[in-house]
């Protein structure tokens, strides 16, 4: 991959990207399994109490937080693969690179095969499937920052990450080997990638992390423009190389922590979008980070609308969003690499 200076192409770009996203949202609310007319319905969920809502509305809102948790899915997934690439310099990495979706899937495997680990305050569950991704995700990408930093390999990183995927991918193979039989298909719908909330506690519970490491990739903006053009040029003009790297990738990190810990893995997001972008962005990242976070929420919303009406063997069935960003962007980044060629 070249990340040399570019010049982006003119074009009204967040005006194209943000009329995507309405209309990606748009979609996503009005479309599924069942239709409902949006307009009367958002009305009502807004102006009615909830024993005067329609059916529509009431479809309205078990649609609203889905939608909601898949757009700040799709953008932080999108903005993670976009900073892995240019601090790693490497057009392969991905928001799944450094291993940290293999061990969140680990964590959550734990509580899902052997329920008897969850802790309960008064009744109330401390750990769930969900508590445990998040935080065997954080450990992993603590594990593998320590590892690179004692590494004297240039790729060390890069290798340290790999690495633990393939350790924590093989656990997880332990636990589903040892699981009760009954277990195995919780397990398998957690792996495949699923955006299943029905409230917006369950969307919002990824934002906290977000904000964090949205906040340490924001702080070294410019930078990551320095870095992913040549770290010694970027020293000589005073930036703190050690220092940068270890907060963007901490950033980066704790954005696909938070959505796995949700969702589960769902690949393809943070390899194609910063690819698709940088023809008409360039390599200037205030420019390429908003703009991989509009059409990242807007690919995952149209991915996920895929996935929910999508009919199989004469019905509609839920079919895991993974499959389906899988599905539409191997192609899609095929197609990429040809017209680069």
């Amino acid at each position: 991959m070249n990340f040399s200076a570019s010049q982006p192409r003119r074009c009204p770009l967040f005006l194209v990207l943000g009329l995507a996203t309405a209309i990606a949202l748009s979609f996503a609310l009005a479309f599924g399994s069942v239709s409902i007319e949006l307009l009367p319905a958002i009305s009502d969920w807004w102006n009615l109490s909830e024993d005067q809502w329609s059916t529509g509305t009431h479809v309205l809102s078990l649609r609203l937080p889905r939608a909601t948790l898949t757009w700040f899915a799709g953008g932080a997934l999108a903005v993670s693969g976009t900073v892995l690439q240019s601090v790693l310099r490497n057009g392969l990495a991905t928001p799944f690179t450094l291993g940290i979706a293999s061990a969140g899937s680990f964590g959550a495997f734990l509580w899902l095969a052997f329920p008897a680990l969850g802790v309960t305050w008064f009744g109330m569950p401390l750990f769930t499937p969900r508590t445990g991704a998040l935080l065997f995700a954080i450990l992993g990408l603590a594990l593998v920052l320590s590892i690179s930093r004692r590494s004297r390999h240039p790729d060390g990183l890069l290798l340290a990450g790999v690495t633990l995927s393939f350790l924590f991918g093989a656990a997880m193979m332990l636990v589903r080997h040892l699981a009760d039989p009954f277990r195995l298909s919780s397990m398998d719908h957690w792996i495949m990638g699923s955006l299943e909330v029905v409230s917006f506690k369950a969307a919002l519970a990824p934002l906290p992390w977000i904000l964090i490491g949205g906040s340490l990739i924001v702080k070294n903006i410019f930078a990551m423009d320095q870095l992913a053009l040549d770290e010694e040029m970027a020293e000589a003009r005073g930036v703190a190389v050690g220092t940068v790297k270890k907060q963007l990738l901490l950033g980066a990190g704790l954005l696909t922590a938070a959505v796995v810990a949700q969702t589960g893995p769902i690949g393809f997001v943070g390899l194609l979008i910063p690819h698709a972008l940088r023809p008409f962005t360039g390599n200037a990242h205030r420019r390429l980070l908003p703009a991989a976070w509009l059409l990242g929420g807007a690919f995952l919303l149209f991915a996920d609308l895929a996935a929910r009406t999508v009919q199989l063997s004469g019905r509609h069935s839920e079919l895991p969003v993974g499959i389906l960003t899988a599905l539409i962007g191997g192609p899609l980044f095929l197609r990429l690499l040809f017209r680069k060629s």
